[in-house]
C-alpha cells in the first residue's frame, strides 16, 4: 500500500506513524482512540501525549490507555529508524515513565517491531534494551499473535481483569523495586544527610526544630522539582544550584521567590495579616554545599530513575506515610540519630491504605452526598444544601489524616464532579465567563477547572486533623500539588494575570490542623493540679473542635457532612495515660479497647444531622468483649448501611489486622444493612490491579437484618454456616476448659527478637545440647492463623519462664548470655523477661 511504501522509504515521522498505523492498530483492540464517545477529559479512554510538558530530551509517552480515568499502560511510538530491539535510550525512557507512574506493563513500538516491558524493574541508564522486556514481536508476527496481544491489551480484556492477571503472573521478582519503595529509600537518605549536617553546623537546634527544618527542606525541594517536571516552574532551577558555592543561601532565595508566587504555608517567610507566624527558622541555617549537591544530582535525567511529571499523588502519600514513621533525635553530643517512633514500633509499623479502599469509601460517602445536588447547593453558594438550611458548603473530614490519602481522593472526586456539572449537565460557556470563571478551554485538552476554582473547592470542602505536625505538612504538600495538577507555567501565568496577580495556591492553615482528635481542651481542666511541661503538652496535643473549626460548628446544623479515614490501630497499653479521660467522654469506652474504637464514636459526634461516615478498621470489635459497647452504639445510635468484610486478605502487607469497612449515616433509619463477604484471593488481586471494589460489592453484597446482630457478638455467616458453628459448639470443649480461664493475650517474652528463633537456630542449639529440645517449643502468631487453617511459619519459642533452671540447658544459656545487656531488666521498664 501507499503507507507501506512510504514507511519502507523511511519517510514516516512519529505523528504519521501514529495516525496511519498505531491508531488503527489499537482501535482494532476496541479502544476509542479519537474519543468518539465524547467523554470528558477526565474519563477519555486514550490520552495522546499523556504529560503536558517536555523535559529537555525526555518526552512524554505518546499514548496513555485508561479505564474509568485510571491509567493502565503507556505506548511510546518511535520512528522507523529506531532499533526497538537494541537501542537503550527509548527503552529507558518508556520504563522510567511507567515505573514512576507505577504501571506494570507498557509498550515500545515503531509498528515494525513491538516490545512489551515489565516496568516494575527499577530503570537504570546503563540497562540494555532487553532488561525488563517480556515480549518482542515483528509486524509479521501480528496476525499469528493478535489474539495473544488482544487477550492482554484490548479494552475488553482490561475491563475483565486479564491485563492485571497477566501482569501478576509475569512479575519478575529479581530486580524489581517499586517506585514507592525506591523513593522512600531516596528521601530517607536525604533526611539522614540533612539531619547530620544541620545538627553539626547548627549547635543551638532543638530536636523539634531539627525535625521541622529537615521536613520543610525536603517538602520544598520535592514541591519545586515536581513543579519543574510538570512545566509549572522553569526546568532545571534546582539543577542550576550544582554550579558554584553557597548552595543553601541560593536555595533559600528560590524558596522566597516561591512564597511570592504560591502563597502557600509551605513557603511563608513574611508576616501577613490573618495568617500563622512565618518561618524564621530555616532561612538562618548553615548547611554544607555537598549535602545539597548530592541530593540535586539524583533529581535529574539521566541519573534519576524518576519522572516527576508521571508520579501519582498517592505514591507521594504512600512514601511519606512510611517516612513519617521515623523521627530525628539528638544525642547528648548533639549528633542526629534516626529512630522509629515509639507508637509506630508498638503498632508493628506503618500501613498505607490502598487506593481501592479509599476510592470505595469516598464514593460511598462523598459520592452519596453529591447525588441529586447542584454545584450551588454543594458549594453553599446560593441554594441550601440538603436539609441543613444553612447554605454552607459540603465538608469532608479525615480526623487522622496522616499523609492525606483520603483527602486527596476526596478532593479529586469533587474536582471531577464539579467539572462534569459545569460541562455536561450545564452549558460550559455559562461558567467560563465573568470576573471569576469556573472553567477555561485548554489547548487540545477540552475544558478544565481554573486554578481559582480548584482553590475554592479545596478551601470550601476539604478538612483534616492529625496529631503529628509533620503529617499535617505532608497532607498540605500533597493537596497543593493536586491544585496545580495539569497546569503549565504558561497557563498558570495567564490565569494569575487574569485574576489580578493573585498568588497561585491557598494557605491551608485553616483546613489542615495539628491536634489530638480524641482529646479536647477539657483534658487540662480536669487536671488543674497536675503540671505539664511544654514537651508533655505538645505530646498530648489536645484539640478543641468548636474553636479550631468555628465556622463548621456554628449555625443550625453543626458538623461535617462526611467523615472518612483509616484511624490508627493502637493497643490499649499505649494509651493508658488517657484512659480516665476516654472513660468519661466516650460511650464505647472499654479498658482494653483499641484506639480506633473511639475514632468511630468521635466520627459520629462530628457529623451533621445528614452526615455519612466511612472508615476501614480492624474487625475485632465485631466479636471481642471490648467491642460490646461499640456494637451497641452502632446498632442503637447510627444508621448502619454497609459492612465490607476483607478479613483474611493481605490488605496491609505484612500486618495481621483483619479489616472491615464500616459505613453508616444519620440520614434515615433502616432495618437492614448490606454485608459483603471477603472475596477470594484471585479476585482480591484485581483490586490491587485497579478494579473497583464497588463492582465486587454490588455483585456479592447481601442484605442482613439489624435485629440479627447480637450484643454478645456480630455474626455475618449465612444460616448454613451458623448451623455448622452451633453444632461444633454443642459438641466441643472451649479452650477455657483446658487452660482454666479465658486467655486474653499470647506469650509475652520481653524481647521477641531473642526468644523467638527460626528452625536453623533451633537445629544448631539442639545439635550442641540435645536437652535443649525440652524448652524449645513451636510457636505461631496471629498472622499464621487463618479462619479455618494454620500456616506454621517454622518459628520456635525459648520457653524460659520462672522456675526453669536455665543452667541445665548449656547451649540455650550460652546463647542468652550474648544478649545479657538488653535482657537485664531496667528499673524504668515494666516488662519482665521470663
Amino acid at each position: 500500500s501507499e503507507h507501506q511504501e512510504q514507511y519502507q522509504r523511511g519517510d514516516y515521522n512519529e505523528t504519521q506513524l501514529r495516525r496511519d498505523f498505531l491508531d488503527p492498530f489499537f482501535a482494532a483492540m476496541g479502544w476509542d482512540i479519537d474519543n468518539r464517545k465524547g467523554y470528558a477529559e477526565a474519563y477519555r479512554e486514550v490520552i495522546h501525549e499523556d504529560a503536558l510538558r517536555v523535559e529537555l530530551t525526555v518526552k512524554a509517552p505518546d499514548y496513555c490507555f485508561r479505564i474509568g480515568g485510571q491509567r493502565k499502560f503507556f505506548v511510546e511510538a518511535k520512528k522507523p529508524a529506531v532499533n526497538i530491539k537494541e537501542d537503550i535510550a527509548p527503552a529507558f525512557q518508556l520504563r522510567r515513565y511507567a515505573w514512576t507512574a507505577k504501571l506494570p506493563l507498557s509498550i515500545l513500538t515503531d509498528f515494525e517491531e513491538l516490545a512489551v516491558y515489565d516496568c516494575r524493574i527499577k530503570p537504570d541508564k546503563n540497562d540494555k534494551a532487553s532488561v525488563g522486556r517480556v515480549l518482542l514481536l515483528k509486524f509479521t508476527d501480528y496476525p499469528e499473535k493478535w489474539q495473544e496481544l488482544a487477550d492482554i491489551f484490548s479494552f475488553e480484556a482490561i475491563q475483565k481483569g486479564a491485563f492485571d492477571k497477566y501482569a501478576e503472573s509475569n512479575k519478575k521478582k529479581r530486580g524489581t523495586a517499586e517506585v514507592d519503595e525506591a523513593f522512600l529509600e531516596e528521601i530517607e537518605s536525604w533526611r539522614e544527610a540533612l539531619a547530620k549536617n544541620l545538627s553539626l553546623r547548627n549547635q543551638n537546634l532543638t530536636d523539634r526544630e531539627l525535625n521541622t527544618a529537615v521536613q520543610l527542606i525536603i517538602d520544598r525541594v520535592i514541591f519545586l522539582r515536581m513543579c519543574e517536571g510538570r512545566g509549572i516552574e522553569p526546568f532545571g532551577r534546582l539543577q542550576g544550584l550544582l554550579n558554584g558555592e553557597k548552595v543553601y543561601p541560593r536555595l533559600v532565595e528560590l524558596f522566597q521567590r516561591a512564597d511570592e508566587k504560591y502563597n502557600s504555608g509551605l513557603f511563608h517567610f513574611q508576616k501577613e495579616k490573618g495568617r500563622e507566624a512565618p518561618d524564621t527558622l530555616t532561612t538562618q541555617l548553615d548547611l554544607d554545599d555537598k549535602v545539597l549537591k548530592d541530593i540535586f544530582r539524583r533529581l535529574y535525567y539521566p541519573d534519576s530513575p524518576y519522572e516527576f511529571a508521571a508520579m501519582p499523588a498517592e505514591i507521594l502519600g504512600q512514601v511519606y506515610e512510611q517516612f513519617l514513621g521515623k523521627v530525628i533525635r539528638l544525642t547528648k553530643g548533639h549528633q542526629a540519630k534516626i529512630e522509629e517512633k515509639p507508637e509506630v514500633r508498638k503498632a508493628g509499623g506503618v500501613y498505607y491504605t490502598p487506593k481501592y479502599i479509599v476510592d470505595y469509601i469516598v464514593e460511598n460517602t462523598v459520592g452519596k452526598l453529591l447525588e441529586g445536588k447542584t454545584p450551588q447547593q454543594v458549594g453553599g453558594l446560593t441554594a441550601t444544601f440538603a436539609e441543613s438550611k444553612t447554605g454552607r458548603p459540603l465538608t469532608v473530614l479525615d480526623p487522622a489524616c496522616g499523609s492525606g490519602s483520603f483527602l486527596i481522593v476526596a478532593y479529586q472526586y469533587l474536582l471531577d464532579w464539579y467539572l462534569k456539572q459545569y460541562t455536561e449537565v450545564d452549558k460550559p460557556e455559562k461558567h467560563s465567563r465573568g470576573k471569576e470563571p469556573r472553567i477555561y478551554q485548554s489547548n487540545g485538552s477540552g475544558w478544565r477547572l481554573t486554578t481559582g476554582e480548584r482553590k475554592r473547592i479545596l478551601l470550601a470542602h476539604i478538612y483534616g486533623v492529625d496529631i503529628d505536625y509533620q503529617a499535617c505538612e505532608v497532607t498540605k504538600l500533597s493537596l497543593l500539588l493536586k491544585v496545580l495538577e495539569g497546569e503549565t507555567e504558561e497557563s498558570l501565568t495567564r490565569q494569575l494575570v487574569a485574576f489580578h496577580k493573585e498568588r497561585a495556591l491557598p494557605d491551608l492553615a485553616n483546613n489542615i490542623k495539628c491536634g489530638n482528635s480524641l482529646i479536647g481542651s477539657d483534658f487540662y481542666r480536669d487536671r488543674q493540679g497536675e503540671l505539664f511541661d511544654q514537651e508533655e503538652t505538645l505530646r498530648i496535643n489536645a484539640f478543641d473542635w468548636q474553636t479550631e473549626f468555628g465556622q463548621i460548628f456554628s449555625g443550625k446544623n453543626p458538623g461535617f457532612d462526611a467523615v472518612v479515614g483509616n484511624p490508627p490501630y493502637v493497643r490499649q497499653e499505649s494509651i493508658s495515660q488517657h484512659k480516665a479521660y476516654l472513660a468519661n467522654n466516650y460511650q464505647t469506652y472499654h479498658g482494653v479497647a483499641d484506639l480506633y474504637t473511639y475514632f468511630i464514636e468521635k466520627g459520629y459526634q462530628l457529623l451533621t444531622s445528614h452526615g455519612v461516615f466511612g472508615m476501614i478498621v480492624s474487625n475485632k470489635w465485631t466479636r471481642s468483649g471490648y467491642g460490646e459497647r461499640l456494637r451497641q452504639f452502632l446498632g442503637a445510635t447510627t444508621n448502619l448501611t454497609a459492612i465490607v468484610d476483607l478479613a483474611g486478605l493481605p490488605v496491609f502487607a505484612g500486618a495481621t489486622v483483619r479489616p472491615v469497612i464500616v459505613v453508616f449515616d444519620k440520614i434515615t433509619a433502616t432495618k437492614e444493612f448490606a454485608y459483603t463477604p471477603p472475596p477470594d484471593l484471585s479476585t482480591f488481586r484485581l483490586f490491587t490491579g485497579g478494579r473497583l471494589l464497588s463492582e465486587h460489592v454490588s455483585s456479592y453484597s447481601r442484605k442482613l437484618k439489624k435485629s440479627s446482630l447480637l450484643d454478645s457478638g456480630w455474626s455475618f455467616s449465612d444460616p448454613r454456616v451458623k448451623g455448622l458453628l452451633n453444632k461444633l459448639n454443642s459438641n466441643s470443649q472451649p479452650l477455657s476448659a483446658y487452660v482454666g480461664r479465658k486467655p486474653y493475650f499470647g506469650v509475652k517474652t520481653g524481647l521477641n527478637e531473642v526468644f523467638i528463633i527460626d528452625s536453623s537456630r533451633r537445629d544448631e542449639l539442639i545439635a550442641a545440647d540435645n536437652s535443649s529440645a525440652e524448652i524449645i517449643k513451636p510457636v505461631v502468631g496471629g498472622r499464621d492463623i487463618d479462619k479455618y487453617s494454620l500456616t506454621f511459619a517454622s518459628k520456635y519459642l525459648l520457653f524460659c519462664r520462672r522456675g526453669i533452671e536455665i543452667e541445665r540447658y548449656p547451649a540455650v544459656y550460652k546463647y542468652l548470655t550474648e544478649f545479657r545487656d538488653v535482657l537485664t531488666p531496667k528499673r524504668s521498664r515494666s516488662d519482665k523477661v521470663g
